[in-house]
C-alpha cells in the first residue's frame, strides 16, 4: 500500500520534536565545550586537558623523565579526544616553565618554531608541581569518561595557578583571555590577601618588552580592559636600532614580517632588517642615510607590531557555570582556597598523628605491662580478644580515644623479636615526639591565616629566585601615525585642471609629504574639503589653499568672502578644527555665486594679527571714500562656521595687503 499523507497535526508536532531536538543539541554541546574544553576551572587554573595530563603525569612519575608520546598515550584514557590536541596541550604547558620539566626541543616561544615530535621529547613534573598541585587525600575524584578509571574532579592546587600562566580559549558564545602574572608578585598578593590588605597586580610576560597598564581596570573586559606593550627597542647608533624584547602575543618572524611590510607601504624608511634571535630576541634594524632613529623608533611603534593592544577577559568555570571576574577577585578565591586546603593537610595531619600516637601509647602499655602473657592460655581467638582487653582496662584512661576491637587485633600481630627488643624510653622519645607534633599541627590550625602566610613564604623561598619581573611597567603616549610616518613622497598640485597626488612629476610641488597624510584644498567658491593623499585624484581648479592638513598645527585662516553674486563681504578669522574626511563644508554662507575675495593663512595669533588690507571698492555715484583700511586684529577667531563681520554692502572692486609702515 502507497504511504498514507501524514495529517496536518502530525506534521506540526513532528516539526516542532525537531526543532527543540536540535535546541536541546546545540545546549548540550554549547555547554560542554564551556565547561570540558576551553574555560578553565578556578579551582585549579587548569582546562580538563591539562588537568588530565598533569594527572597521567603523576601517575606514572618515578623521578625520571617519560617520553611524551607515553604521557599522551596514557592520558587518553582520561581525555576522550586525538593525541594531537593532548601532545599540543602539554606542549603548550612546558613552554611556561612552572609545572613541567622539560628535555629536548620543546619549541621557541620566541621565534614560534615548533616542538619536536612527542616521540623525540621527555618530560616529568616539576618539584613545584608535586607540591602545590597534588594530594590524593584532598583530591575530589570521579569516574574516566568510560568508567574504568578515576580522575580528579580539580587538583588541590595551592598556588594561584591560573594567574602565573594566563590561558585563552574559544567556547560557543563565550571566550577567556586571562594573561601571565609574575610568579613572586602573585605570592605577595596572595600573603596581602590573607591579611586583607589592598592588592595591585598587573600582567608579566616571558618575552619581557615594555608594558602600560593604566587601563588594566583588574583584567574585567567589561570595564574596558586593556594594556599596551611594546618591544624594546634600543638606538644602537645612527643608522641601527636594536630589538632584544618583543611584545608578547607576537614572535620575532611575525615582528619582522610586519616591519617589512610596513616598509614596502612606505609608511616607514630602513635599510634593511637582520634576525640575530637565538637563546634571546635580537633583531637589528638598519637605517638608510638620512633618517633620523628616534623617528623610525616611533613610526615601528605606530606602524609595526613592535606596539600590540591587548584586551584580557578574565572568564572561568565555577560552580559548573561560567562567571567573568577580576584578577583580583580570582586572586583572593585562590588564596582562600589555598587557606582551606592547608586546613584539610593540617587536620587530615592531626588525626594521622593522633592515631601513631594513640597506638604507639597501646603498644607500650601491651609490651610493659606483659599483656601478650595473659593469651598464652588462651584457646579460640575470641578469648585472646577478651584478655587484651581486659588486660588493657586498667591503662584506658591514659589514652585518648577507646580502644577498638581493630586496635587489639593489631597488637597480636606485633612479632616477639620485636617485643624482645622493646625499648621503653626508645618508646617514651617516640611519644614525646609524637605529642610535639600535635601541639604544632593544633597550634597551626589556631593560627590557620599566620600558617598559610607561611607556606607562600616557602613557596617564593624555594622557588622564587629567577622569576623577577621581566615586563618593565611604563606609561607611554599613544604615537600619532601622521608625525612619524617614513615622507617618502613629494605632493605635486595642477592648479589649471584640478588634480593633485605624488604621481604628478611634472607639476607645481607643494611638500614633501608620506602616503599616510591628509591633504585640505579651499576653492573659491569658499568649499572646503579634507581627503586622502593618493597617486592622482580631482581637488578642484585653482585653489585659493591646498596643502598637507595637520591636525595638531593650530593655522589660523584670515577670509574674506561676498555672500552671493551682489551681496555683502564679510570677513572672519576662523580655526579649523575638528573635521570629517572627505565632507565638503562652506566658509561662506553658502549662497549662488559667492565667492572668497582674500584669503590669507597664518602659523600664529600674532602674526594674523599684523596682517591689514585696503579693501578698494567699486565707484558708484555720492561714493567719495572709495580705500578703506581693514584691521583683522578688530574681529576675534572663531570656528569656520561663523559668518563673520561685516566689511563692506557696497561692491567691493578688490583686496590687496596694505604696505608696512617702516
Amino acid at each position: 500500500m502507497p504511504d498514507e499523507p501524514i495529517n496536518e497535526i502530525e506534521e506540526e508536532v513532528y516539526e516542532e520534536s525537531l526543532g527543540e531536538m536540535y535546541s536541546d543539541y546545540f545546549l548540550d554541546y554549547a555547554s560542554y565545550v564551556i565547561l570540558e574544553r576551553a574555560v578553565p576551572h578556578l579551582g585549579d587554573g587548569l582546562k580538563p586537558v591539562q588537568r588530565r595530563i598533569l594527572h597521567s603525569m603523576k601517575e606514572l612519575d618515578d623521578g625520571r623523565y617519560n617520553k611524551v608520546a607515553n604521557v599522551v598515550g596514557n592520558t587518553m584514557k582520561y581525555h576522550p579526544h586525538g593525541d594531537a590536541s593532548i601532545g599540543d596541550a602539554m606542549v603548550q604547558l612546558g613552554q611556561k616553565d612552572l609545572l613541567i620539566d622539560t628535555q629536548g626541543n620543546w619549541g621557541n616561544t620566541l621565534t614560534g618554531d615548533p616542538a619536536a615530535a612527542p616521540r623525540y621529547i621527555e618530560a616529568r613534573l616539576t618539584p613545584f608541581a608535586l607540591e602545590v598541585a597534588f594530594n590524593p587525600k584532598t583530591t575530589k575524584w570521579t569516574r574516566s569518561y568510560d568508567g574504568r578509571n578515576k580522575e580528579p574532579v580539580t587538583l588541590p592546587m595551592k598556588f594561584p595557578l591560573l594567574l602565573a600562566q594566563g590561558v585563552e580559549g574559544i567556547a560557543v558564545g563565550l571566550a577567556c583571555k586571562i594573561l601571565p602574572h609574575n610568579f613572586n608578585e602573585l605570592i605577595d598578593a596572595c600573603i596581602a590577601a590573607l591579611r586583607n590588605q589592598p592588592i595591585n597586580i598587573v600582567p608579566d610576560f616571558p618575552t619581557g618588552g615594555l608594558m602600560d597598564a593604566s587601563d588594566y581596570r583588574d583584567g574585567l573586559r567589561s570595564r574596558g580592559s586593556k594594556i599596551r606593550v611594546r618591544a624594546r627597542i634600543e638606538v644602537a647608533s645612527a643608522k641601527l636600532l636594536r630589538i632584544d624584547e618583543i611584545p608578547f602575543a607576537t614572535t620575532t618572524g611575525g615582528l619582522i614580517d610586519s616591519i617589512v611590510s610596513a616598509n614596502e607601504k612606505n609608511k616607514i624608511k630602513i635599510a634593511r632588517v637582520e634576525d640575530n634571535t637565538a637563546a634571546k630576541a635580537e633583531i637589528l634594524v638598519h637605517l638608510p642615510a638620512g633618517t633620523d632613529a628616534e623617528t623610525i623608533r616611533e613610526a615601528l611603534y605606530a606602524f609595526t607590531d613592535c606596539e600590540l593592544s591587548i584586551s584580557p577577559n578574565a572568564g572561568v568555570i565555577t560552580g559548573d557555570k561560567p562567571k567573568f571576574m577580576g584578577v583580583s577577585e580570582i586572586l583572593k578565591a585562590s588564596a582562600e582556597e589555598t587557606k582551606e586546603l592547608l586546613r584539610i593537610e593540617l587536620e587530615i595531619r592531626l588525626a594521622e598523628l593522633m592515631e601513631k600516637w594513640h597506638f604507639s601509647s597501646l603498644e607500650k602499655i601491651f609490651i610493659e605491662n606483659r599483656i601478650y602473657r595473659d593469651i598464652e592460655e588462651c584457646e579460640t581467638w575470641e578469648a585472646v580478644i577478651e584478655a587484651i582487653d581486659t588486660g588493657l582496662e586498667p591503662h584506658k584512661k591514659k589514652l585518648k580515644r577507646e580502644v577498638t576491637e581493630d586496635d587489639i587485633v593489631r597488637l597480636t600481630e606485633i612479632r616477639i623479636k620485636r617485643i624482645s627488643k622493646f625499648d621503653s624510653f626508645k618508646a617514651d622519645s617516640i611519644i614525646k615526639a609524637l605529642e610535639n607534633d600535635i601541639d604544632q599541627v593544633e597550634k597551626n590550625l589556631r593560627s590557620l591565616t599566620r600558617f598559610a602566610i607561611n607556606y607562600f613564604k616557602s613557596l617564593q623561598k624555594k622557588y622564587g629566585k629567577g622569576r623577577e619581573r621581566r615586563t618593565e611597567i611604563t606609561e607611554f603616549s599613544v604615537v600619532k601615525r601622521t608625525q612619524v610616518a617614513a615622507a617618502t613622497e613629494t605632493l605635486f598640485l595642477d592648479r589649471k585642471n584640478g588634480f593633485a597626488g605624488w604621481g604628478l612629476k611634472k607639476e607645481e610641488s607643494i611638500d614633501k609629504c608620506s602616503r599616510m597624510d591628509d591633504i585640505i584644498t579651499m576653492l573659491p567658491t569658499g568649499k572646503v574639503t579634507v581627503s586622502k593623499i593618493s597617486e592622482k585624484a580631482f581637488v578642484g581648479q585653482r585653489p585659493v589653499y591646498f596643502n598637507i592638513f595637520r591636525k595638531d598645527e593650530e593655522k589660523i585662516f584670515s577670509v574674506m568672502y561676498r555672500d552671493g553674486r551682489q551681496g555683502t563681504v564679510y570677513a572672519k578669522r576662523f580655526r579649523m578644527g575638528g573635521v570629517t574626511r572627505d565632507k565638503e563644508y562652506d566658509l561662506t554662507l553658502g549662497s549662488p555665486g559667492s565667492r572668497i575675495l582674500y584669503f590669507a593663512v597664518h602659523d600664529s595669533e600674532q602674526d594674523s594679527n599684523d596682517n591689514e588690507v585696503i579693501v578698494h571698492l567699486k565707484p558708484l555715484l555720492r561714493l567719495r571714500n572709495l580705500d578703506r583700511t581693514f584691521k583683522w586684529e578688530d574681529i576675534a577667531i572663531k570656528g569656520r562656521s561663523v559668518k563673520g563681520n561685516i566689511v563692506s554692502k557696497q561692491p567691493v572692486d578688490r583686496i590687496v595687503r596694505a604696505p608696512k609702515s617702516e
